[in-house]
């Protein structure tokens, strides 16, 4: 899933999502089909990860202590 930031003046409701009602400045996740059609809307939302970026995220191992 992708995520994008909501950047509207109030409160929204997304029928899309849900009908999950979206505050400004929160980050939701949306189908990565529809990314884009979200992300042209500049004036409403801004990309905070894009398509596939989040299984692409690894983190890296804690080494092992030896006792």
């Amino acid at each position: 899933m992708a995520r994008v930031r909501f950047i509207g003046p109030e409160a929204v409701t997304v029928p899309e999502l849900g009908d999950r009602l979206v505050e400004p400045d929160q980050v939701v996740e949306v189908p990565d089909d529809r990314y884009d059609g979200y992300v042209c809307q500049t004036a409403t939302w801004e990309s905070v990860e894009e398509p596939g970026k989040a299984a692409a995220k690894k983190t890296a191992a804690k080494p092992q202590k030896e006792d």
